[in-house]
């Protein structure tokens, strides 16, 4: 399917009209819940294929595109459709959205994927209680085992993107209902990029938000350790709940991509350049007020392991509630 995905001005492009940015933020403390961080720009991509002679085996051995994250920084992802999709994104073998095992079906209970263009934007994986956790880069740590094995991939320990789109039925009626609002000249903002600009990296975004699927006393989800991926601090934020019954989805994916993080000197000896200039420094933090370690200056080699009560594992043994609020 990497063929039906471009990769355009540091978007990917998925089938459906979806677009899928990658951008920076700062490392949220690891303790306490936080409100979201500012966005600060996106993050450069790269096809891996495009690299045949330095990527990892395993990189080109899925395709795809990688990215370089310093270690002073945070990722998330920004969304925006041209007409409805939904969107599942993996991280190693987890369900970003549900906080449970990777499955390449649509499910609804609980829901394992967003609906674009109404949700706007995802900073990391369910971690329980109405949380996420932010997506950062940290080394393997030794004697650490990868994600449990999935229908998926059975070795993948990054990001994976896969789009569905609805059924041409749907896809129809939905076409002629924006038609009719737009001779009515209704505003039809709450759609994304048909009639209207896409929610501010702040700014409202309609529907309702999840119901939670776990409590404090429940089970908590799969432990997960990823090289390379690790979960950073806790903040609140929603996801909408799909209005549309599960049928009104193709059953199969219409694109599908992974996505590789690369440290900035991993990004150097694959692609031979340097890791673009970051936003991300002292000033930001400070400006956020938020605290800055010595260990973020590390950013010209590769990253020494992390402070462990700085940085948690993926899937730290949180629970999976999916009850998000901003």
């Amino acid at each position: 399917m990497g063929g039906q995905v471009r990769v355009s001005e540091g978007a990917l492009e998925l089938p459906g009209g979806a677009t899928v940015r990658f951008m920076r933020t700062l490392r949220l403390p690891e303790t306490g819940t936080h409100p979201l961080p500012p966005g600060l720009g996106g993050f450069p991509l790269r096809w891996v294929a495009d690299y045949p002679d330095q990527a990892p085996d395993q990189w080109l051995g899925h395709g795809g595109v990688l990215l370089p994250v310093f270690q002073r920084e945070a990722v998330w992802l920004s969304f925006s459709a041209s007409a409805p999709v939904a969107l599942q994104v993996g991280v190693g073998q987890v369900c970003a959205v549900s906080g449970r095992p990777w499955s390449d079906q649509l499910a609804q209970d609980p829901q394992n994927y967003v609906v674009l263009p109404r949700q706007p934007w995802l900073d990391g994986i369910n971690s329980g209680r109405g949380t996420i956790r932010q997506l950062v880069a940290v080394p393997p740590e030794p004697g650490t085992v990868t994600a449990p094995r999935g229908p998926a991939s059975e070795d993948w320990v990054g990001v994976q993107l896969q789009v569905f789109e609805l059924r041409a039925r749907v896809r129809a009626r939905w076409q002629a209902a924006q038609r009719a609002r737009a001779v009515r000249g209704r505003d039809v903002a709450g759609w994304g990029e048909v009639g209207g600009a896409r929610p501010g990296r702040f700014g409202p975004a309609p529907g309702v938000p999840l119901a939670a699927e776990a409590g404090p006393g429940e089970p908590a989800g799969p432990a997960v350790t990823a090289p390379g991926l690790g979960a950073g601090g806790r903040m609140r934020q929603e996801v909408y709940r799909d209005p549309r019954p599960l049928d009104d989805w193709e059953r199969e994916p219409s694109g599908r991509v992974f996505v590789h993080l690369a440290t900035a000197a991993q990004w150097r000896r694959i692609t031979g350049e340097p890791a673009p200039a970051s936003p991300v420094d002292r000033a930001a933090y400070a400006s956020a007020g938020l605290p800055w370690f010595e260990h973020y200056d590390a950013d010209a080699a590769d990253m020494a392991a992390p402070d462990p009560g700085r940085t948690a594992r993926l899937g730290d043994g949180q629970g999976q509630a999916a009850d998000r609020e901003r």
